[in-house]
C-alpha cells in the first residue's frame, strides 16, 4: 500500500477510483493530506450535497457537507490523521443530502505514507448505514429493494401476471412469547413454504418484518393466485406441525393482478399490495383478499377525508358546524331542549355525512379535541336560549372513545363551572353499542356525571344492541327510542305493543323517555298515545345552525 502512495500521483489514484466507482454502490474516496486535495466518485454528487467531487480546501468544503453536530468529531479525526497519530479512519456521522436532510454514513479509510514517513494519502470508502439491504439473510429472500431493478424488464408489457402479497397474522405476539430468536426461525420457515411453492418464473422478496411479496409475470391469473395461497398455508401449517405446534399462527394475503396497477412502480405495487394485505387481516385473517377497486376507492376517500378532518381541527374547526335539533315536551307540545349534532363541509364545498365523518374521528381519536369544541359551543347555545327559556337545556353525544381516552369528567367540569351552566342543564348522550362494550369505564363515567348533577341520556335505544339490563345498570334519566324503532312501531302492531310496554317499564322506573324520528302529524298523533315524555324528529324542525334555530323556536334576533 506505502507503494502506491509512492509510484502513482494524486491524478492517476483519482482515475483508478473512478473506474472502480462504477462497479460499486459505495463512493471510494482519496484525500490528499499535503497538497489539501479532495477526490470523491462522481456517483456522490446524485445523493450528496456537492456541486463538485473534486475540491480543495477540504475542512472548510467538508464542514459545509457534514451535519453540523458531527463537524467537530470528523475534525478531531482528521488532525489526528494529518499529524501522524492514527493510520486509520472509522467514523460514523452524516453527511447533508440533495434534499437537504441528513444522511448516515460510515466512512472507513488508510493513511498511505511518503518516501520520508509522512501521512500523504487517506484512501478509503463511504457506505450509507440506513441503506436498505438487497438481500435478507433471515428468510434467505431478495429484500424489496430489489423489485425495483426486476420492474424495468416488464414495463413494456405489464398487462399479466399478479402480485400476491403473504404476512403472517399476530407475528408481534410470537416476537414477544418466544422472543426474537425463534420469531427469526418463523420467518425463515415461511419463507421456506413460499419459496417451495412457487412454480417456474414466480419471484418472491421479503418485503418488510413478516411480510413476503410474491411476483408472477407469466400469465398466471387470479386462480392460479389462490391456488398459489393454499399451498403456501398447507405447507405453512405442516412447518407449524412438525415443530410439535409450539406457536400456532397463520397466514393472510392480498393478490392483484397487474391490470389493477394503473402506474407500475415501486411505490404503486408497495401501496396497493399493503392495501390488500390489509384488507385480509383486518377481515378476520388466515384469508386471500382479492384486490376490488371500489374496495381500495373508499380506502382513498376515507384517507383523503382524514388529511381534511386533521387540517380542519389543526386550522381553528374551520369546516365544522354544530347544528341543533328541537327537543318537544310531548304533552305541552313546547320547546325542552335541543339536541347537538355536527356537521362538516370540505374545502371544496362538499358537505359530507356524519355517518361518514364521525367513525372517523372515532378511530383516528380527533373525537377528543372535537369533543372539546362541541361542549363548549353547545354550552354557549344553551345560555343563550336560557335567557328567554330559563329552564332549556343543551343535549350533546358522548363517543365511548372519549370515554376510554381522554378525561371526560374533568373536561365537562371544567367547562360547566367555567361558564356558569346548571349542570342539570347539560344533557350527555352515549349510544348504548357503546355502553355496552365498555361497561365498566362507561359506568364510572356515568356515576361521577349523575353526582355532579348532570343528565343521562341512552342514545339508539333499540337498534340492534338493545339490552334491558343496560337501563337497570346504568338508571339514566332519559332513554332514547331509535327512529328505526319507531318506524316499526307505527306500522306494526306487536312493535307497537312492544314499544308501549317499554315507555311503561321505563315510567315505572321514574325515568323519561324520548321518541325520535316523528316526521309527520299522524306519526305524531300516534305515538302521543303511547305517552312519551318528549319527542325529536323532522316534523318539529331539521337541525339547523345556532342562529336559526334561536329565531325560529325562541322568538330571538342574535
Amino acid at each position: 500500500m506505502e507503494r502506491l502512495s509512492q509510484h502513482y500521483s494524486f491524478d492517476t489514484i483519482c482515475e483508478i477510483i473512478q473506474q472502480f466507482a462504477s462497479c460499486m454502490d459505495d463512493y471510494p474516496f482519496v484525500y490528499d493530506l499535503q497538497e489539501d486535495r479532495y477526490f470523491l466518485s462522481e456517483l456522490a454528487s446524485e445523493r450528496f450535497a456537492l456541486e463538485q467531487t473534486l475540491f480543495s480546501d477540504v475542512e472548510t468544503r467538508l464542514m459545509e457537507l457534514v451535519y453540523p453536530d458531527d463537524w467537530e468529531t470528523l475534525a478531531k479525526d482528521l488532525r489526528a490523521l494529518q499529524k501522524g497519530e492514527k493510520q486509520d479512519h472509522n467514523l460514523s456521522y452524516r453527511w447533508m443530502g440533495k434534499d437537504h436532510r441528513p444522511i448516515w454514513i460510515n466512512c472507513r479509510g488508510r493513511v498511505l505514507k511518503d518516501e520520508n514517513g509522512r501521512p500523504k494519502y487517506l484512501l478509503g470508502c463511504i457506505n450509507e448505514i440506513g441503506i436498505k439491504p438487497i438481500a435478507d439473510n433471515v428468510s434467505g429472500m431478495l429484500e424489496s429493494r430489489a423489485i425495483q431493478d426486476v420492474l424495468t424488464g416488464y414495463y413494456d408489457n405489464w398487462e399479466n401476471g399478479y402480485i400476491l402479497r403473504f404476512g403472517i397474522d399476530d407475528f408481534k405476539d410470537i416476537n414477544e412469547k418466544f422472543g426474537m430468536e425463534y420469531g427469526d426461525y418463523v420467518l425463515h420457515g415461511v419463507a421456506n413454504c413460499i419459496l417451495d411453492s412457487l412454480l417456474p418464473g414466480q419471484r418472491a422478496y421479503r418485503v418488510v418484518a413478516d411480510e413476503f411479496l410474491v411476483m408472477d409475470f407469466m400469465y398466471g391469473s387470479i386462480e392460479d393466485a389462490q391456488e398459489l395461497y393454499r399451498r403456501v398455508r398447507t405447507a405453512v401449517d405442516k412447518f407449524i406441525e412438525s415443530n410439535q405446534y409450539e406457536a400456532v399462527y397463520t397466514i393472510s394475503g392480498g393478490v392483484l393482478t397487474c391490470m389493477d396497477v394503473i402506474e407500475p412502480t415501486y411505490s404503486e405495487i408497495m401501496k396497493i399490495s399493503q392495501f390488500a394485505l390489509s384488507e385480509a387481516k383486518g377481515r378476520g385473517k388466515n384469508q386471500l383478499y382479492i384486490f376490488h377497486t371500489e374496495d381500495y376507492q373508499k380506502f382513498l376517500r376515507k384517507r383523503a377525508l382524514l388529511r381534511e378532518l386533521r387540517l380542519s381541527i389543526a386550522g381553528g374547526f374551520e369546516g365544522f358546524r354544530l347544528f341543533f335539533q328541537p327537543i318537544v315536551s310531548a304533552s305541552k307540545g313546547e320547546i325542552y331542549a335541543s339536541e347537538a349534532l355536527l356537521r362538516f363541509q370540505m374545502r371544496n364545498g362538499e358537505s359530507v355525512s356524519p355517518m361518514e365523518f364521525i367513525p372517523i374521528l372515532e378511530e383516528s381519536g380527533l373525537i377528543i379535541p372535537i369533543g372539546k369544541w362541541i361542549l363548549e359551543k353547545a354550552i354557549d347555545m344553551c345560555i343563550t336560549c336560557q335567557a328567554k327559556l330559563p329552564d332549556f337545556r343543551v343535549s350533546i353525544n358522548l363517543s365511548y372513545i372519549q370515554i376510554l381516552k381522554s378525561p371526560i369528567i374533568d373536561e365537562i367540569y371544567q367547562h360547566v363551572i367555567d361558564s356558569g351552566l346548571h349542570p342539570y342543564s347539560l344533557i350527555v348522550e352515549l349510544t348504548e353499542s357503546g355502553y355496552l362494550e365498555n361497561t365498566p369505564s362507561v359506568k364510572r363515567v356515568w356515576d361521577n356525571l349523575k353526582k355532579f348533577g348532570v343528565s343521562i341520556a341512552i342514545d339508539d335505544f333499540g337498534t340492534g344492541y338493545s339490552n334491558l339490563q343496560s337501563i337497570g345498570n346504568m338508571m339514566p334519566n332519559i332513554v332514547k327510542l331509535d327512529r328505526g324503532f319507531t318506524v316499526k312501531a307505527l306500522q306494526n302492531r306487536y312493535e307497537n305493543q312492544l314499544m308501549s310496554h317499554i315507555i311503561e317499564m321505563v315510567h315505572s322506573l321514574d325515568l323519561k323517555i324520548c321518541v325520535e324520528g316523528i316526521e309527520t302529524k299522524e306519526e305524531l298523533e300516534k305515538i302521543r298515545e303511547l305517552s312519551p315524555d318528549y319527542i325529536q324528529g323532522f316534523y318539529f324542525g331539521r337541525p339547523c345552525a345556532k342562529e336559526e334555530f334561536v329565531e325560529k323556536f325562541l322568538g330571538m334576533n342574535l
